[in-house]
């Protein structure tokens, strides 16, 4: 499967912006997705996960509260709904796609060692 990310920008402090994942290759509702981020200088982190029926969700704590993970899987698409945005929030923000083939379809992920497909990121600067 291959992903592509849009929607990073600049923003101020407070803003809200929504990211999507897009994509394309295979069947999209087989793959549970998640999104990561990295800062200069610092480790990719994990920002939030989705189920590849998107009934379970998961979030770090430093986004949880602000941001939402959702998807239209008629799009072949998660979206990542971003609020209350912090100067810390400043990163590249990657989607990631795994294949899931749990019975309930409730499996979601948050190492990004479980994951098997990257898109090419995409870069989000708060502005303070």
């Amino acid at each position: 499967v291959q992903l592509q990310a849009f929607g990073g920008g600049l923003v101020q402090a407070g803003g809200s912006l929504r990211l999507s994942c897009v994509a394309s290759g295979r069947t999209f509702s087989a793959y549970s997705m998640g999104w990561f981020r990295q800062a200069p200088g610092k480790e990719r982190g994990f920002v939030s996960a989705i189920s590849r029926s998107g009934f379970g969700t998961d979030y770090a704590d430093s986004v949880q509260g602000r941001f939402t993970i959702s998807r239209d899987n008629a799009k072949n698409t998660v979206y990542l709904q971003m609020s209350s945005l912090k100067p810390e929030d400043t990163a590249v923000y990657s989607c990631a796609a795994r294949s899931d083939t749990s019975y309930s379809g409730s499996r979601y992920y948050t190492k990004s060692v479980e994951y098997n497909y990257w898109g090419q990121g995409t870069q989000v600067t708060v502005s303070s």
